[in-house]
């Protein structure tokens, strides 16, 4: 059970903010499931997400002034996944302090990597709110910079790292159309074109429609300089 009052101020005691406003605060450790009158942490998560991301492309920008766009972007989205969030999170202990319905609370969610990610967001918010973006960039640096450091971690495959470079720079989701299919049926071939807002298409192929995404995914990451693993190239071609 999250605890309010003297319990919120060892959050604050945590965080190293002390907020003017504790209600930014206490909306920020609702979760829906508790929420009353629709009040839940999902609009702060919203602007943290974005404040989160501002000053993250900042503390790069300024600390690899050699490295080129596409670097910056895979290390953008390395810092600002949501599990990087959830492990900030827990640095805080935020899920003691969260307000979890009773079917949350009874199914561990205060330990989950989304609802811990979300919260993380949504504190990063309810300070900007509260301090503006001086005291956001604060909270920010002090739990982001070390982790700048650290080693660019290993995506899952290329779906997951390109979603998760889109999504750092504020576009939607990419999405995936048939172009075609050869072969017989015995040994179909499939072609997959991946589209991402404001780039041209490029496509994959391979043995199954999944096969052909995974292959268009690490296509972009190629044509992005994003892609340099040991696999055996994904065929594929751009398209006008």
């Amino acid at each position: 059970m999250a605890e309010d009052g003297d319990g919120l101020a060892r959050l604050e005691a945590r965080l190293g903010y002390r907020f003017t406003d504790r209600a930014w605060l206490e909306e920020a450790v609702t979760h829906v499931s508790a929420g009353v009158g629709g009040k839940s942490y999902q609009r702060l998560e919203f602007l943290g997400d974005r404040v989160l991301g501002v000053v993250v492309s900042t503390m790069l920008f300024e600390t690899f002034p050699e490295a080129p766009e596409g670097e910056l972007s895979k290390r953008l989205a390395d810092l600002v996944r949501k599990e990087s969030c959830a492990a900030v999170a827990r640095e805080w202990q935020l899920g003691d302090f969260l307000r979890l319905g009773e079917g949350e609370r009874r199914t561990g969610a205060k330990k989950r990597d989304a609802i811990l990610g979300d919260a993380c967001e949504a504190v990063i918010g309810a300070v900007f709110r509260d301090g503006g973006l001086d005291a956001a960039g604060k909270l920010i640096r002090a739990n982001w910079t070390a982790r700048m450091h650290a080693p660019l971690a290993v995506p899952k495959d290329a779906k997951t790292m390109l979603q998760e470079i889109v999504q750092a720079r504020g576009l939607p989701v990419p999405s995936y159309r048939d172009v075609g299919r050869k072969g017989p049926d015995h040994a179909p071939e499939f072609e997959i074109a991946v589209l991402v807002k404001g780039e041209a298409e490029i496509t994959g192929s391979g043995p199954s429609k999944r096969h052909a995404e995974r292959a268009a995914a690490e296509a972009w990451l190629r044509r992005a300089g994003l892609w340099n693993n040991d696999a055996a190239p994904a065929s594929s071609k751009e398209r006008a």
